[in-house]
C-alpha cells in the first residue's frame, strides 16, 4: 500500500509529465505544420517571382528551425544529469540557437543579393498567387499561433510570439499584393523584401551577440551579480568574497559559485543557521545551481593562483 506522500508525489510526477508531453506534443504539431508552410513559401516564390515572399520564407524558416530545436530541447528536458553532462541538457539550447542564427544571416544575405538588383529593374511579380500565398500564411500561421497560445511552458509562450510576428508579415504582403493587383508599381516587391531581410538581420545578429555572451560564459545580468554580492556581503559573519562565479545554463537557468570568507571561527550550530540565512537570501534569484565555499580565517584557499 502506498502511503499518502508517496501517491502525492507519483500524482504530481504524473501530472508534470502528462503536462511536459502535451506541451512536447504542441511543438510538434507547430514545427511539422510550419516546416510544410515553409516549403511551400520557397517553391510559391519561384512560382510568383516574389522577393518578398521568399524573404518571407527564409524567415519562416528561422522559426521552423527554432520550433524544431525547441521540440527536441522539450524532450531532452526531462533527462536527467548524468556522468557525460552533470549539469543536464540546457545548454543545448544556446548551440542551437546559434545554428538557427547563422542560417538565418546566411539566407537573409542570400535575399539581399537577389532583391537588391531589383531596386533597378523591378520584376512584376504575379499578383494573384502573392494574395493566395499570403492568405495561406494567415491562416496557416494564425492557426500555430492559436495552438500555442494556451501553452504555459516558456518555449511555448516565447515561439507564440515568433508565429504573431509571422502573421503581420504575412498581412503585409496580403496588402501589398492587393496594391499591385491594382497599380502597377512593381517595385513595391523588393522593398517588402529587403525590409523584411533588415529587420531580420537586426533581431538575428542582437541575439547572436546575446547568445555568444552567454556560451561564452558572461554574466547574464550584471545588475543581478551585484545584488547578489550584496546580499552576500551583509552577513556579519562573512568578512570578504572572492571567486564569484555568475553564469547561465541557457538563458533562463542560472548558475552561482562563490568563495566566502568568514569574520570569525563558526561552530557547527552556527555554521548551519549561517548556511539556512544565506539560502534564504538567494530564493528569490531562483538559481538552478549553487556552489558557496565557506573559508576560516586565515585558511588557504587552494583556488588562488
Amino acid at each position: 500500500m502506498h502511503s499518502p506522500n508517496q501517491t502525492n508525489k507519483h500524482s504530481h510526477r504524473h501530472g508534470h509529465n502528462h503536462s511536459h508531453n502535451l506541451s512536447s506534443n504542441r511543438i510538434g504539431w507547430v514545427f511539422l505544420l510550419n516546416l510544410c508552410f515553409t516549403i511551400i513559401e520557397f517553391v510559391g516564390g519561384m512560382l510568383t517571382n516574389s522577393t518578398a515572399i521568399m524573404a518571407d520564407a527564409v524567415h519562416d524558416l528561422g522559426d521552423s528551425l527554432s520550433i524544431g530545436i525547441a521540440w527536441i530541447l522539450s524532450k531532452l528536458g526531462n533527462r536527467q544529469t548524468d556522468q557525460k553532462f552533470t549539469y543536464g541538457y540546457k545548454r543545448f539550447s544556446l548551440f542551437g540557437a546559434l545554428i538557427n542564427g547563422f542560417v538565418l544571416i546566411a539566407g537573409s544575405i542570400w535575399i539581399l543579393f537577389e532583391a537588391i538588383p531589383r531596386l533597378s529593374d523591378p520584376q512584376m511579380p504575379q499578383a494573384e498567387g502573392m494574395l493566395a500565398l499570403a492568405i495561406l500564411g494567415v491562416v496557416v500561421n494564425g492557426y500555430a499561433a492559436y495552438k500555442l497560445s494556451s501553452g504555459e511552458t516558456l518555449n511555448e509562450r516565447v515561439l507564440n510570439w515568433h508565429l504573431i510576428e509571422d502573421v503581420l508579415g504575412w498581412v503585409a504582403v496580403l496588402i501589398v499584393s492587393i496594391v499591385l493587383m491594382f497599380v502597377d508599381l512593381p517595385i513595391l516587391d523588393p522593398l517588402l523584401s529587403i525590409s523584411f531581410t533588415l529587420f531580420i538581420l537586426f533581431n538575428v545578429v542582437k541575439n547572436i551577440r546575446e547568445t555568444l555572451k552567454l556560451f561564452l560564459q558572461a554574466t547574464p545580468d550584471e545588475h543581478v551579480q551585484k545584488e547578489v554580492e550584496q546580499a552576500l556581503l551583509a552577513f556579519q559573519e562573512v568578512n570578504n568574497l572572492h571567486h564569484l562565479h555568475f553564469w547561465s545554463l541557457d538563458g533562463e537557468h542560472h548558475v552561482l559559485t562563490v568563495h566566502l570568507t568568514l569574520s570569525a571561527m563558526l561552530d557547527a550550530k552556527d555554521l548551519i543557521a549561517l548556511k539556512r540565512k544565506i539560502s534564504a537570501s538567494l530564493q528569490p534569484y531562483k538559481l538552478a545551481h549553487t556552489t558557496i565555499e565557506l573559508e576560516l580565517p586565515g585558511e588557504y584557499c587552494r583556488d588562488t593562483n
